[in-house]
């Protein structure tokens, strides 16, 4: 299959009702969803997550300009080879950030391909599947003032727990005592329950005011606390896990297996979390997995994009072996965001749905197993 065309679409859509997270406003979503189409007919999507408040247009730019032209006539059922092309092509400039979000793109494209080619889904190319069903986790509890909304987020997780959620992810990194007034109110509201909870700082604050929220909320029992500082600190990662109760766990702002070597190797983390659209796709997801699994250290994607970053996060996760085995091991999970995102439900014709048990299927039609709208793709597309 040799590769002829790349096609670019940069998406973003305004949002009724802006919110925060502890970096800033949201008030549009965005995605960049690439296409790849070959000499044989066959065509794959992709998607470039549009991290933290990224424009859409920065990785559509990267897509047209840097790495179109090193595609067309390529192999498109060589996806490892096609990565290390892009990868060592752009490494002068590049390595992590929007230009390996873009390769991630791409590569999404090609292993969705390949699975078309084959007639089979990417979980099963990727040495297949060790779980056909994965339990989501509510992602929420953004702000639509700032501080003191801990009412409002109360009763969030009350609505969470009647849908039958089971874990939920606070967003927090809105100062220590709001936070810390957030988190009894949401504990209080769920109390009997039966709900784990994990918090979100988005490295909000530096490793002494970390720690302090670290403390203030170990009697919470977290099943984990995700970005308590910035990416480049990794002796602040090292130093929290080596003096918080619950385990720590980052790797969103990571790319490649060369950003999670130290991360990994360094005993920073215990779970890592790349996110599929923008540390490198399934060829770099497969080398974070295979060497977290060589350092004891659990991967849990983390998962933010539209549906098509949704979807290739299910197969993503499906191919991952459990860490630490035994008889009733800890399984991954879902996020499941449940703030606005039109390019989640409108972009595919059968948008992921949780079962009536709560748990989401992963899918087995070939490839990626999603039919694209391209009518949503032409209407939301920046010109």
């Amino acid at each position: 299959m040799k590769i002829t065309e790349i096609r670019c679409w940069a998406l973003s859509s305004p949002l009724a009702e802006p919110f925060a997270f502890s970096q800033g406003w949201v008030r549009s979503r965005g995605a960049t969803i690439v296409e790849v189409v070959t000499d044989e007919g066959l065509s794959g999507f992709g998607e470039a997550l549009c991290q933290g408040l990224q424009p859409p247009l920065v990785s559509a730019g990267i897509v047209r300009h840097a790495l179109a032209p090193l595609l067309i006539g390529e192999d498109a059922s060589k996806p490892e080879v096609v990565w290390h092309k892009l990868y060592h092509a752009t490494r002068d400039y590049g390595m992590q950030g929007a230009l390996v979000g873009a390769i991630s793109a791409i590569d999404i494209a090609l292993w969705d391909l390949a699975g078309k080619a084959l007639g089979r889904p990417i979980h099963a190319l990727l040495g297949g599947a060790f779980r056909t069903r994965i339990e989501p986790y509510a992602t929420g509890f953004y702000r639509i003032r700032g501080q003191g909304e801990r009412d409002r987020l109360a009763d969030e997780a009350r609505r969470h727990a009647d849908n039958g959620f089971r874990f939920m992810k606070v967003k927090l990194g809105f100062g220590l005592d709001d936070d810390i007034a957030v988190m009894e109110a949401v504990a209080g509201a769920i109390e009997g329950r039966g709900v784990r909870l994990m918090i979100d700082s988005n490295h909000a604050y530096g490793f002494a005011e970390a720690r302090e929220l670290g403390r203030a909320l170990a009697d919470y029992r977290l099943r984990w606390y995700e970005e308590p500082v910035v990416a480049e600190d990794l002796a602040g990662y090292r130093e929290l896990r080596a003096s918080l109760p619950m385990p720590i766990a980052g790797g969103e702002n990571a790319f490649t297996v060369y950003g999670f070597r130290d991360l990994i190797g360094t005993r920073a983390i215990d779970i890592a979390q790349p996110d599929i659209g923008c540390a490198g796709g399934f060829t770099a997801c497969r080398h974070i997995a295979a060497l977290a699994q060589a350092h004891g250290v659990v991967v849990n994607p983390h998962v933010w994009g539209s549906a098509v970053g949704q979807v290739a996060s299910l197969h993503l996760i499906a191919s991952l072996p459990v860490v630490h085995h035994s008889l009733f091991p800890t399984e991954p999970v879902f996020e499941f965001d449940q703030s606005s995102h039109p390019f989640r439900r409108e972009l595919v014709r059968a948008p992921i749905e949780r079962g009536s048990d709560g748990w989401i299927d992963i899918p087995d039609a070939p490839g990626l197993g999603i039919e694209v709208n391209r009518e949503v793709l032409e209407r939301y597309a920046l010109k």
